[in-house]
């Protein structure tokens, strides 16, 4: 979950995205820009109108502020484990594709225990 603004600091909604992927890659501990792909989340597009939403959602898992988010995402792993090693660290990318202007990348960074 985030809330995603634009450049004019504005809530990014779905008309204002055409596209959205993924890819999930694991750390090298020892060179953090050595990153490897984690085989079945490479670039996996994913539907706008699933994970971008046009009103601020609150409540449920959110607890960072009263604000709310506007991007959820729940990793499908029915086919391919998303964090297979114990320990190591994982970068989530999302690359968003706006109708207009520059694409937007959004990165989270999880250590699996």
């Amino acid at each position: 979950m985030a809330r995603i603004v634009d450049s004019d600091g504005d809530d990014v909604q779905q008309a204002d995205v055409t596209a959205v992927k993924y890819s999930v890659f694991e750390i090298d501990p020892c060179r953090p820009d050595n990153l490897t792909v984690v085989a079945g989340h490479d670039n996996v597009s994913l539907s706008v109108s699933q994970v971008i939403y046009d009103t601020l959602q609150t409540g449920g898992l959110w607890t960072v502020d009263s604000t709310g988010y506007n991007f959820r995402h729940e990793i499908n792993v029915s086919s391919a484990e998303a964090f297979p090693k114990a320990g190591a660290q994982y970068q989530v990318r999302y690359e968003l594709t706006p109708a207009a202007g520059q694409r937007t990348v959004v990165r989270f960074q999880l250590r699996v225990i």
